[in-house]
């Protein structure tokens, strides 16, 4: 089943029912929705060539329309890219060329970068302009039909080579994740509205899929992103609003509400992931917000689908150990199975550290024509996340550490290696090692110690303007910290721990 028959059968059963918000204002139903949706659907394959199967990439910040852009590639019967709108166009160019995308879709603002990355000017559609309006009012077809195995998207995580993979995410694994979403994170009710403040290309974008099913609202702010005064303001509005955010997102918001004593009843659901959430921030949340907070714990091979530590649990203060579940993921979600193994893959007893493997619906098939990666990944049906944890005797899982230094800033994962090799190309570095510092406000920030070649340390400016010539803004160091040596075991590897623990 293709997943875009959520939209088609809310707009049957909801046609008249607001769909889509800009801000406080509605600009579509679900039955204009679909049908703007169909006609663009209609557009890329009957214009622009797109067939069942081909990858339709996605470059964009937060709009209107990137929802009916999503949906339509999905209606199709192609593949939807969702690309982070703030990769550099040498990354995105990356992308474009390896899952092979014949169209892109875009922003007036970000038309430049895609044609920097090498697309063509008849492969790319710019929302809001004249060709756009005239897709949108095509004759419309009907929702292509696909199998539930059938890639539905290519998710582009970043790899510790600095090579992103490709996470195939079929629609049985998206439709999963959906059903999920309904009896391990949060019921969505009459009247209810996502809010879209995180990125939609990430776990926010993917969270719509349960919206469109019960035919309740998408709101997409003015700004775009996230600004606390403006999601404070949308709530009194809107009514009954829910947010993906990441804990640093949820740290500002909760500041933010502190500092001017604003009205929280029109928030019904914070949902927070894709990085740690401190026990003190965790317990300032809930003073500050109320119960309103769920967790989950996921990654793109598995989407928005491992563990989820629910409202209830949150609550639960009574509870013995609610001060050991509070800073858990939860537990597993429904319709997966986890697991803490060894190095051999062998199940560990309750409360000892190994690494957190996963099986069910929601996991991957493999990475995009990458057979190394997906055989390392996946190993008799269980996906290794790569992620550290222990269980409870209740099942509640604590992730302990990352198996694969990633680093978690502002809810975007930075892979040290990917940062490590640009610094690598100066002239005057001679060795390298990226780590993450704890940070009130970001989560985590990026720390380089560096090496220098003889002539000494060159200025941060140069180091700078490298980095931004080859990777996103928000992947640059904050800080560089230049020494004698790296600390190293005797195999000669560096020991980052050491580094962490002066940074």
């Amino acid at each position: 089943m293709n997943i875009a028959h959520l939209l088609r059968r809310s707009a049957l059963l909801y046609a008249h029912r607001p769909a889509l918000l800009h801000g406080d204002q509605v600009l579509w139903s679900y039955g204009m929705l679909a049908a703007r949706t169909a006609a663009l659907a209609a557009h890329l394959c009957t214009r622009c060539g797109v067939a069942p199967g081909d990858r339709v990439a996605i470059y964009a910040a937060n709009a209107p329309e990137y929802l009916e852009a999503l949906h339509a590639i999905l209606w199709a019967g192609a593949v939807s890219v969702p690309v982070n709108y703030k990769l550099h166009a040498k990354e995105l160019a990356y992308v474009l060329a390896d899952s092979g995308a014949r169209m892109v879709l875009t922003s007036e603002a970000l038309a430049p970068a895609v044609h920097e990355a090498g697309a063509p000017q008849d492969a790319v559609l710019v929302f809001g302009s004249d060709a756009y309006r005239a897709a949108v009012t095509h004759t419309p077809m009907d929702v292509c039909d696909r199998a539930p195995h059938d890639v539905a998207s290519l998710f582009y995580t970043s790899g510790t080579t600095g090579r992103p993979k490709g996470v195939m995410q079929t629609h049985r694994n998206l439709l999963a994740m959906t059903a999920c979403y309904f009896t391990d994170v949060d019921d969505i009710l009459p009247g209810d509205a996502m809010v879209y403040a995180a990125p939609m290309s990430h776990g926010a974008g993917l969270y719509n899929y349960a919206q469109v099913l019960r035919g309740e609202r998408h709101v997409v702010p003015l700004s775009g992103g996230f600004e606390p005064a403006e999601l404070v303001q949308l709530a009194a509005s809107v009514g009954q609003l829910t947010l993906f955010a990441a804990p640093t997102m949820v740290h500002r918001l909760v500041d933010h509400v502190r500092a001017t004593g604003a009205d929280v009843s029109g928030f019904k659901t914070i949902v927070y992931g894709g990085g740690p959430m401190y026990a003190d921030d965790l317990r300032n949340a809930l003073a500050v917000m109320g119960n309103r907070f769920a967790q989950i714990y996921g990654q793109g091979e598995s989407p928005m689908t491992i563990t989820a530590l629910s409202r209830a649990q949150l609550a639960d203060r009574d509870h013995p150990r609610w001060a050991e579940r509070m800073v858990s993921v939860g537990v597993a979600q429904s319709l997966v199975e986890v697991r803490v193994v060894d190095a051999a893959g062998q199940p560990l007893p309750t409360g000892e550290t190994g690494e957190v493997v996963v099986r069910g619906d929601t996991v991957m098939p493999g990475y995009w024509n990458n057979p190394n990666a997906t055989a390392q990944t996946l190993r008799d049906g269980w996906l290794y996340t790569g992620d550290m944890g222990a269980l409870d005797a209740d099942g509640f899982l604590t992730l302990k550490d990352r198996s694969k230094d990633v680093i978690i800033s502002g809810g975007s994962n930075i892979y040290p290696r990917e940062v490590e090799e640009v610094l690598l190309l100066h002239p005057q570095v001679r060795e390298v090692a990226v780590v993450g510092q704890r940070d009130a406000e970001w989560g985590e920030v990026v720390v380089a110690f560096l090496v220098a070649e003889e002539g000494g340390a060159v200025p941060e400016a140069e180091l700078d303007a490298l980095c931004l010539e080859h990777i996103a803004r928000f992947k640059r160091p904050k800080e560089y910290r230049w020494v004698e040596a790296l600390p190293k075991n005797a195999y000669g590897k560096v020991l980052k721990t050491e580094l962490r623990a002066k940074s």
